[in-house]
């Protein structure tokens, strides 16, 4: 079994490639855009534009790689053994939670407490002062609360994510296990694995979108809005699931991983595009339906108004192409189209992230610069090279994991 794994130099220097950008992008915008001029309710959009493209970027990609070991955890609490032959690689992408949630963190940080109000207009004392609906979300929409609850879920995300990695490397140092032995094991697996799905359910499928983008449209409430990002983030990850493991066949690596791995993996990015176009349907139908005042302000400006290509886009992006290119069996199994599918994929829940944060902190200006493409490539180097380390310092099967066998023979 070929466990040792070198990267390649053209790894190697795309990461780099995307890092160097990435840091250019950056303080490009450091130095054009003013970030600490305080805009106040809109005076300096190209600060506005500055910390609204990397909270988009840095919730976004944390999210998609935290969606990883949603996977992970998933699978465990379902005794599934058919991913346990490709399992490192959502192990290696979710590794890289801890660093994007210190980044996160500390651009949330300096958007609260930097009194942000053209992100968070509830940020402002004198604007919840005088605003009633504001004032009423006022015990959750305060610094304190904001701080306090995303330090609690990112530490908690990195934390259990971290004690799932050890369980499962740990296996590859004590080497083969018996019944009893391996019994034990993946009990304790299920325990770590159902303590993070339940805080999974509690912020990202509830609280935390509330928190960091929902609040940004501070009188705008959706009961379905949580729903809706996670399954934008998920199957983002898992696309991003499907092009880590082409590159590793690729590279002669995962032996074990076949065409029907990869078949099952384009099954969650299928299934799953279509989960978020029928939330995505849901919340605007219902909305638009009741056409009440409170809510359909948030749509308006999407649909009718600057935004209405992009948000269209959006719908055919990450709904129409899904459908129409993996409702095949035979696409789902090509690299060449899986790979295509899945950039496409993460590309277009990255335009719907932009579309949930853009108009209500930029109004108008409807257009993607050239920086935001640049902020994105640097997370994107991020993620490439802490999963490049991952690979790199690990076994890239879980060589005694009690399910290999029923992974090796699995059949779709």
């Amino acid at each position: 079994m070929n466990q040792s794994f070198e990267l390649p130099g053209s790894y190697k220097k795309w990461t780099m490639g995307f890092l160097i950008v990435g840091a250019v992008a950056l303080l490009y915008g450091f130095i054009m855009y003013h970030p600490f001029d305080h805009a106040g309710h809109g005076v300096n959009l190209s600060g506005t534009r500055f910390w609204a493209v990397l909270l988009q970027n840095s919730v976004y990609w944390l999210l998609v790689v935290n969606a990883a070991m949603f996977f992970m955890g998933i699978t465990t609490l379902a005794m599934g053994g058919w991913q346990v032959a490709l399992r490192r690689v959502p192990e290696a992408i979710s590794s890289v939670v801890p660093v994007l949630g210190i980044i996160a963190f500390l651009i949330l940080m300096a958007i609260v407490w930097g009194k942000h109000d053209d992100i968070y207009s509830w940020v402002n004392p004198e604007t919840v002062a005088n605003d009633k609906i504001i004032k009423g979300k006022s015990g959750f929409l305060n610094p304190v609360f904001f701080t306090v609850w995303s330090a609690i879920a990112i530490f908690l995300w990195s934390f259990l994510g971290h004690k799932m990695r050890a369980i499962s490397l740990q296996s590859d140092v004590d080497g083969p296990m018996d019944y009893e032995t391996g019994n034990a094991w993946i009990k304790k697996n299920i325990l770590w694995a159902s303590l993070f799905i339940v805080f999974f359910g509690l912020t990202v499928g509830s609280t935390i979108p509330w928190l960091w983008l929902m609040s940004i449209d501070t009188h705008w409430y959706s009961t379905m809005f949580s729903w809706y990002t996670f399954a934008s983030t998920f199957v983002a990850g898992m696309s991003l699931i499907a092009l880590f493991i082409v590159f590793l066949k690729n590279s002669g690596q995962l032996e074990y991983v076949t065409d029907e791995h990869l078949h099952d993996i384009g099954k969650f990015m299928f299934a799953f595009s279509i989960f978020w176009a029928y939330l995505w349907f849901s919340q605007y139908m219902l909305i638009w339906y009741a056409n009440i005042p409170e809510e359909t302000g948030y749509f308006k400006i999407r649909v009718q108004g600057p935004y209405r290509a992009i948000f269209f886009l959006n719908l055919v992006l990450n709904f129409a192409c899904p459908l129409l290119i993996l409702m095949k069996r035979s696409t789902k199994r090509n690299y060449a189209m899986l790979t295509f599918m899945a950039i496409l994929i993460i590309f277009g829940h990255w335009i719907d992230f932009w579309q949930m944060v853009m108009p209500g902190t930029m109004f108008g200006h409807a257009q993607i610069m050239p920086f935001e493409f640049g902020i994105a490539l640097l997370f994107i180097g991020i993620i490439m090279w802490r999963v490049g380390v991952y690979f790199s310092n690990n076994a890239l099967t879980a060589k005694n994991h009690p399910f290999l066998k029923e992974s090796i023979i699995h059949h779709t």
